[in-house]
């Protein structure tokens, strides 16, 4: 191949600067002098036609083009301990980590109270096993943690209510997993509801609690009366191949209380389960599917204004994804918001909006 070079570009504040472009002619030899100078005259002529443009006030437009590797922005998830609790800010996708732990964060649960300045959460503090993990809270500004449990109990799941007063969260103290309460600091602890078997996926909003039992969404009323079943899934309760039974999970409250998203696990294929999310009234009315993508994916939270739902895709079949993902509350425009700049290793668990829903905030994990 052969090159010429032709200079021109014209700058962005009126003036004209030098910039490269080449003309390619392929399959000719240099060394054939009629040939080189036909090249140079073409070349010449262009180039003369472009200076004449640029002096007769023409609009030619500089080119678009990438800036150099070096002018290149570089970003980089935080990364301290191997579990953390992170803010991504959606238009800009820069990241900001809150805070970080060598130890597990429980993957399930992460939720902001009314005020928009604090997260709860459960984490592993002085051992790895199940009986160290304790509720916890910390501002946004990563300051002010707090361990609200003191125990050698299996605490996990927190959810705040909506007056940020007081927190919801499972408790394993007896024979099984039980809804307890406590206030804001810790204080009051109670038992709120047994339904003689496990119960799980807690959420709390105005005067309405959910949470899952016998793998149906139930709803009862904040001081635990009225318990009710929402859902009745085909083949609640039956077990598969996958790593939950047939039936319905994690459900959460709309921020006006009216209505419930939950995923269902309907297929076992994969041991990670293929899982859709539906919606209902909370008064059992209305059930509608979201999805039928059938990944292994949940933890469906509600934006503040009511519009959109963030959730986490653990899996697409066999391969494993941990992305973030957001659609809108009717399952529309289902889409991974996840930057290109996370690393395969970096795991993206348990999202919630922030209080102007500009921002999410996710545990972290980083695989080891």
């Amino acid at each position: 191949m052969y090159f010429y070079p032709v200079v021109f570009r014209a700058g962005l504040d009126g003036t004209h600067e030098v910039a490269c472009f080449y003309i390619q002619f392929c399959n000719i030899s240099p060394a054939i002098p009629v040939l080189k100078l036909m090249h140079r005259v073409i070349c010449l002529t262009i180039f003369a036609l472009l200076l004449a443009g640029l002096a007769c006030g023409g609009n030619l437009q500089a080119p678009a083009r990438s800036p150099a590797p070096s002018q290149l922005p570089v970003r980089t998830v935080p990364h301290e301990g191997r579990w953390g609790i992170y803010a991504l800010d959606l238009k800009t996708q820069e990241m900001q980590l809150i805070y970080t732990s060598p130890r597990e964060i429980q993957a399930s649960a992460l939720r902001l109270n009314g005020q928009g300045d604090r997260l709860v959460f459960a984490q592993k503090v002085e051992g790895d096993g199940d009986e160290y993990s304790e509720i916890c809270t910390v501002r946004l500004d990563s300051s002010g943690f707090e361990r609200l449990t003191q125990d050698r109990f299996w605490d996990l799941y927190p959810a705040w209510s909506s007056d940020g007063s007081q927190i919801a969260f499972l408790s394993l103290r007896q024979n099984d997993l039980d809804l307890y309460v406590m206030q804001a600091d810790g204080s009051g602890l109670r038992r709120l509801y047994d339904s003689g078997g496990h119960d799980a996926d807690v959420d709390w909003v105005g005067n309405r609690i959910v949470f899952t039992a016998d793998s149906r969404i139930w709803v009862m009323q904040a001081d635990g009366s009225n318990p009710a079943p929402l859902t009745l899934p085909p083949h609640a309760g039956e077990w598969g191949q996958a790593n939950l039974p047939f039936g319905d999970y994690d459900p959460r409250l709309s921020p006006n209380d009216d209505r419930v998203v939950f995923e269902r696990l309907e297929g076992d294929d994969s041991p990670h389960g293929s899982y859709n999310f539906f919606i209902i009234n909370a008064d059992g009315s209305g059930e509608k599917r979201l999805t039928d993508t059938g990944y292994a994916q949940g933890l469906a939270s509600w934006s503040h204004a009511g519009d959109r739902l963030v959730y986490t895709v653990a899996a697409i079949h066999d391969r494993g994804q941990y992305d973030l993902y957001i659609m809108n509350a009717d399952g529309t425009h289902q889409h991974n918001i996840t930057p290109d700049y996370f690393p395969n290793e970096f795991l993206a668990h348990a999202a919630v909006f922030s209080g102007d829903d500009s921002r999410i905030y996710f545990i972290g994990e980083w695989w080891q």
